[in-house]
Formats: structure tokens, C-alpha cells, sequence
């Protein structure tokens, strides 16, 4: 996999990242945490370090099953987040709540909110 420059940073992503909508169980009906970690490990044994959430995503439940299956399978140094705050949520309190409510989620699977995460707001 072809990995290039975020940005303006030095950080090296892969030039496809991962959509983990899926996971929500919102729409294509219930997913597996079992299943989600099944496509976690095959993503990265193709080259993807970049995958991409929000916290409206099944409610958390997209992040909280990236958050377990990257610990579980020991990659929290090989990969990078991106998560998402609603655009329609951006007074600071909404901002705020927010961020602690991700801060939570990914904390409980032994993630530091300012290690490899990138916030976004669409």
C-alpha cells in the first residue's frame, strides 16, 4: 500500500484509508464486534493505517469496536484515527461534550485522546 504525507505533517498514512460507518449497524443491519475486528486486521494486513469515524456513528459504537479491535490486536502504534464532530454541533459546549464522550469510549480501550487521533468536523 502507498502511503503519503498527511498534510502538512510528518505523519505517513495510507493513501486508501477505512470508513468504519459499518460498524454502527445503522443501516446494513447489525454488525459483530467479532466481524468488525475480522475487517480491522485484514485492512491492516493490506497496508491501511488510516481509518475514519464519528462519534454519531451507531451512537459510539463505530468507535468503541475500532477503539477495542486495535487494542486487541496491538496496533495502537501502527495506526491513525480520524473521528468526526456533527457540523451541527459546534457550539463549544456541543464541542466539549463531545470530545469527552469520544475521550471516554477510546480511553476504556487504552487510548490518549491526543495520541493519533484527528478530529474533523463536516
Amino acid at each position: 500500500m502507498e502511503v503519503v504525507r498527511l498534510g502538512r505533517t510528518d505523519t505517513r498514512v495510507s493513501r486508501v484509508g477505512m470508513g468504519v460507518w459499518q460498524f454502527s449497524g445503522d443501516a446494513w443491519g447489525a454488525i459483530s464486534y467479532e466481524q468488525a475486528k475480522a475487517v480491522v486486521a485484514k485492512a491492516v494486513d493490506v497496508g491501511i493505517n488510516f481509518f475514519d469515524t464519528a462519534a454519531v456513528y451507531g451512537r459510539g459504537r463505530s468507535e468503541e469496536y475500532l477503539g477495542k479491535a486495535i487494542k486487541e490486536l496491538g496496533l495502537r502504534d501502527r495506526v491513525y484515527i480520524a473521528t468526526k464532530i456533527h457540523g451541527e454541533w459546534l457550539r463549544r459546549v456541543d464541542i466539549l461534550t463531545s470530545v469527552e464522550n469520544q475521550r471516554r469510549r477510546l480511553d476504556r480501550l487504552g487510548w490518549e485522546i491526543s495520541q493519533r487521533i484527528i478530529y474533523v468536523t463536516w
